[in-house]
């Protein structure tokens, strides 16, 4: 997170709370496809691809990290109901 944080202004703007709040979100995605053994790249690329399905909660939950594997990446399998 260092490189993130080092060219940082001080101050505590709307903007700047905001900016924070959504790179926080962000980097917590990245990370936690790292620790279920997803390649970042893929795995925002099928999020990004599938989000706009997901109609329900359940559509949400299906599409985290930790209830996708590697294959479902690489084949681009589409989860039930998104």
């Amino acid at each position: 997170m260092r490189p993130f944080v080092v060219g940082k202004k001080t101050g505590s703007s709307p903007v700047l709370r905001a900016g924070a709040a959504a790179s926080a979100g962000l980097y917590s995605l990245i990370e936690t496809a790292k620790a279920n053994g997803l390649e970042p790249y893929k795995y925002l690329r099928y999020l990004f691809e599938k989000l706009p399905f997901a109609l329900s909660e359940d559509d949400y939950g299906k599409l985290l990290p930790q209830n996708l594997t590697p294959t479902d990446l690489d084949l681009g399998q589409v989860v039930t109901g998104v």
